[in-house]
Order: structure tokens, then sequence, then C-alpha cells
């Protein structure tokens, strides 16, 4: 396969994007198998990386949704390489990568990897997201106990079990919102923190069918309601930003007093 190809490919999957250039460059690197300079637009392939095209393609998907962070996400490119909305157009490029031959997924077509997953997903993320839905349902009898006893249940996690609120409130709501255990625990909050029903269904689902954390946070994202703004809304972030822009005055105040003593 050559760079023309890659390129063909890469546009087939978005043909959305500013114009970018593939390079191969003949070279083999063990630091990386890729790169992407946001000034040139060019997605760096060191091709003597790999031994087949499969490997190539993934690491070319890799750098050109880079090439879409910088140039329709981020278009002043001040942003670090990896944020939430890289991988999420990443993972996004692969799903489609794949539906269309582009790629082969190793993760679900390599014996080895399939048997290890399932073992993980059966045996751990399944079982410990069972056993956490259990915890928030002692956590809810131990709410309802230190109600009755007119205890504080704040106190009853920071002192009885010497547990952390927060952590101790995420667990209660996957218990509550009856979250699907074999999501794991991580992933059973961010759909139990979703406050619309439907939204929290939908997140359920995604994950079941397979979505990223990464997508599934993306598309819980894009579905928020745009919030109302106040003109009470508007003058507190004026105050916050006038009190921000005061104290980066005082510091650059002081800076340049620092300077003139040097000079001095």
């Amino acid at each position: 396969m050559n760079q023309d190809k890659v390129k063909e490919i890469l546009v087939d999957l978005d043909n959305t994007t500013d114009d970018f250039s593939v390079v191969f460059t003949g070279k083999e690197s063990s630091k990386v198998d890729g790169l992407y300079n946001r000034e040139t637009c060019e997605i760096l392939i060191h091709n003597r990386n790999f031994k087949d095209d499969n490997a190539l393609i993934y690491t070319a998907i890799h750098e050109f949704a880079h090439h879409i962070q910088f140039t329709k996400i981020d278009p002043e490119r001040n942003s670090r390489a990896h944020t939430v909305a890289f991988w999420n157009t990443f993972h996004g490029l692969l799903d489609i990568a794949e539906q269309k031959k582009y790629y082969t997924n190793i993760f679900n077509s390599d014996d080895k990897f399939l048997n290890l997953t399932k073992e993980i997903k059966e045996k751990y993320l399944t079982e410990n997201g069972k056993l956490m839905k259990d915890f928030g349902k002692l956590l809810v009898e131990a709410y309802d106990l230190c109600q009755r006893n007119h205890a504080e249940f704040e106190d009853y996690i920071d002192r009885a079990l010497c547990m952390n609120r927060a952590a101790a409130k995420n667990i209660m709501k996957v218990y509550a919102m009856d979250v699907e255990p074999s999501l794991g625990f991580d992933n059973m909050k961010i759909v139990a923190n979703v406050k619309d029903n439907e939204q929290r269904k939908q997140a359920e689902e995604s994950f079941i069918q397979g979505h990223s954390p990464t997508e599934v946070r993306a598309e819980i994202s894009t579905s928020k309601p745009e919030p109302k703004l106040t003109k009470k809304k508007l003058e507190s972030e004026k105050a916050r930003l006038e009190k921000s822009i005061h104290a980066l005055q005082v510091k650059l105040a002081d800076l340049e007093m620092k300077i003139d003593e040097f000079e001095g």
C-alpha cells in the first residue's frame, strides 16, 4: 500500500476536512509509528515499522483524527493532542473503517483477544458491577436507617465507613438507577449520572453495543440542551472574568517589578 492509497482511504472516511498530505518517511522508529504536523497538515507514517497494511492503516487513522481535531474541532490548534474530542473522533473513524473493510479490529478477530476479553468482562467487570450495585443497596438501607434515627448519613459515611462521600453517592446512584452491571462500575457511573431517563437508557444501550466511554460521553454531551442564558448568569460570568483579569494584572505588575529590579 502506498501513500496515495492511504490518503484515498482517509478521504473516504471523512471527505469534509481541509486538504492534507500523507508522507511515508521510509524510516523505522522505535518511538512512534506516525506523527501529525499541525502547521503543514502532513500525516507522517514511519512505514518501515509495519509488517502488514492493517496496522499501518490504524496509525494513519490515528493521525487523521488529529488532522480533523486541529482543522475542524479546534481550528486555532490550541488544545493538547489527546483530548476527549480526539478519542471520540478516532474511535468513530475506526468504526467507519471497519464497516468499509479498510481495517480489521484485532480485538474482535483474534481468538486470544476474544477469550481474554470474555474472561475479563464476565469474571471482573460484570462481577464488580454486581458487587457495587449490591453495595449501593446497602448504602440506601443505611441512609433509611439514619433517617429513622435522626442521624446524619454523611456522618455515617465519614465516621462509620470511613468512605469518600462522592464515592458513596455514585455507588448509591447505580443501584437507584438500576444500571446494567455488565457495563462495569466506571461505565455504570457514567450512565447513572445522566439525568434524563431516555438519554440514560440510550447511554446504557450504547455501552452494550460496544461504544467506548469517550463516544458515549460525546453522545451525552451533544444531546444535552443548551443552558438557558439569564441576566443573572451573564452578570455572574462577567464578575468571574473581571476577578480573573484583576488577579492576572496584579501578577503581571509583580513580575514587571521583579524584572525592573534585575535591570536596575
